[in-house]
């Protein structure tokens, strides 16, 4: 006898559809959730770097090269023009104060200075001709005073000698007078020839004064032309090191040309080319420091020149504080630490790769158990070589991701994975 099958309501057929569906809504939900909330992405630890956010003592610096030049250099500039006869050294020598450098010659300027000593020997002789030609003829007027001074005294003899042989009636009035105006004349005639000596005094102290001083203005002159002559060796100003000489045997030089520099030795300071940018944030005080060796030495601004090149940037002398290396070379360069700012506490996050990416606007910021980083606002103020000041959108303690965001396009959140 047939008997009836009862059917089943769960078939294989059926139970597949409904696993079917679920996948399908699950798969669907799934969606939904993930593309409403923020953009996620796994991330491995190993791959990144998180930093802490610290407090601490915080002063804006920005790292330049320094040139060390000398403190003090000095132009050679060639007083006269000629041609190079002889070189007495080298470019870099060692040089003492006076000490030739190089040898010129100037065929016009030597004949000028043989014929101005020839103008002076000439006037000279003349003036010395001149002198004995005066002292001859004062001799004269003393010899011719003398004379009249030993005829006014025997006329004197005559007179009182008259007078009295007069007053005793033994000559008469006749010699008497005679005597008298014979005495008279030679004394009028005495001191006629004392007031010629007079002038004839005056007149050699003025000659005398004129032939020192013709004298004096041309041998002035001679010693001008010497010196001119004298100025053909090209010599060293001060103790120094010849840094450039720029002249060859056989070239013509002019006068005022520049042949070469010298650099005071033993002083120093050091110079730096910060960009435009910072123009009005560097005056003179500031300080900066660098190392060498294992030694770390102080600098400050001394000097600013605002005059800006084509690369735009811009020059500053900054001289040692405290004491210069002693192994120090010209030309020499170091790396500065230019501070722009007192030292002062502030929040700061490690300088990173994150920075171009965000233009520091923003972070990925560590959750607390280390699994997530989310993405948070923040807020940079300035900068050192280590650090980022952090005005606001962190506080001490928090662990940010410093390293680059390149591959995260615009994901809100990352997944940590170990």
């Amino acid at each position: 006898m047939d008997r009836v099958i009862k059917k089943s309501r769960w078939s294989k057929k059926r139970i597949l559809t409904i696993l079917g569906i679920l996948a399908l809504a699950a798969l669907i939900a799934g969606s939904i959730y993930y593309t409403s909330g923020p953009q996620k992405l796994g991330i491995d630890l190993s791959r990144i770097e998180v930093k802490d956010v610290i407090q601490g003592p915080f002063q804006e610096t920005i790292p330049e090269n320094g040139t060390v030049l000398p403190q003090r250099s000095i132009y050679l500039d060639v007083l006269e023009g000629g041609r190079v006869e002889e070189k007495f050294v080298e470019d870099g020598a060692i040089m003492k104060k006076d000490q030739p450098i190089m040898r010129l010659s100037n065929t016009n300027l030597e004949l000028q200075l043989v014929g101005q000593q020839t103008s002076v020997y000439n006037l000279i002789a003349q003036m010395q001709i001149a002198r004995n030609a005066s002292q001859q003829n004062t001799v004269g007027k003393l010899t011719q005073m003398a004379d009249i001074q030993s005829q006014l005294k025997e006329a004197e003899r005559i007179y009182n000698l008259d007078k009295k042989l007069y007053a005793q009636k033994s000559i008469g009035l006749q010699d008497y007078t005679s005597a008298e105006n014979n005495y008279n004349y030679f004394k009028n005639k005495e001191a006629l020839q004392r007031r010629i000596l007079e002038q004839d005094s005056i007149s050699t102290k003025q000659q005398d004064l004129q032939t020192t001083q013709t004298t004096a203005g041309n041998q002035n002159a001679l010693n001008i032309m010497q010196k001119k002559v004298g100025d053909l060796i090209v010599r060293a100003p001060v103790d120094g090191q010849l840094t450039s000489l720029n002249a060859e045997i056989g070239e013509n030089i002019n006068p005022g040309q520049r042949v070469g520099q010298l650099d005071v030795m033993g002083s120093y300071k050091v110079q730096v080319e910060p960009d435009q940018f910072h123009l009005s944030r560097i005056f003179p005080g500031l300080k900066g420091r660098f190392t060498l060796g294992d030694s770390t030495f102080d600098l400050i601004v001394k000097k600013v020149y605002s005059a800006i090149d084509q690369g735009g940037r811009f020059k500053i002398d900054m001289a040692f504080v405290n004491h210069v290396p002693h192994d120090l070379h010209r030309g020499e360069t170091l790396q500065i630490l230019l501070a722009l700012s007192d030292e002062r506490q502030a929040i700061m996050i490690p300088k990173g790769g994150f920075f171009q990416q965000t233009g520091g606007n923003w972070i990925f910021k560590v959750s607390p158990d280390g699994s997530k980083a989310t993405r948070v606002d923040i807020q940079l103020g300035n900068q050192n070589q280590d650090y980022y000041e952090v005005l606001s959108g962190l506080k001490p303690g928090d662990k940010v991701i410093t390293s680059s965001y390149e591959n995260y396009g615009n994901i809100q959140e990352l997944i940590l994975k170990k």
